[in-house]
């Protein structure tokens, strides 16, 4: 599996779990078949474990917005980069907020990657 398609799984896997009583491996379970793939897998269970320290770092970059008011896609994509760009040293940051602005125009529309650009530009 590439890391885009990597990417695009874990969207679909944590936007499955956000506010809903399935576990992890339930969740990725809907979303690809066995083998994991080990980035894909890294993805999730990572931003599953640090989802209060990943939301306290988003919620410290928003203005005019709480976590819980944000719409789930954007919610989602933005757990995702900040875990890359916190516990992810392997991909540069440029190409982390990237594919963040794409998996938003792949799930999202036109204002979901600007806005999303928008509050990771400041994790810079």
């Amino acid at each position: 599996m590439k890391r885009r398609e990597a990417r695009e799984k874990a969207i679909q896997t944590l936007f499955q779990l956000d506010n809903s009583e399935m576990n992890v491996d339930e969740a990725m379970g809907y979303i690809v078949e066995t083998p994991l793939d080990s980035f894909y897998e890294q993805l999730v269970r990572g931003t599953a474990e640090h989802l209060t320290e990943v939301d306290s770092e988003i919620t410290n970059k928003l203005e005019n917005w709480t976590i819980d008011r944000l719409p789930k896609i954007e919610r989602t994509v933005l757990r995702l980069a900040v875990y890359e760009l916190l516990y992810n040293e392997e991909v540069p940051n440029r190409v982390i907020m990237n594919e963040a602005i794409e998996l938003c125009k792949t799930f999202g529309d036109e204002k979901s990657g600007r806005f999303v650009n928008g509050v990771l530009s400041k994790f810079q």
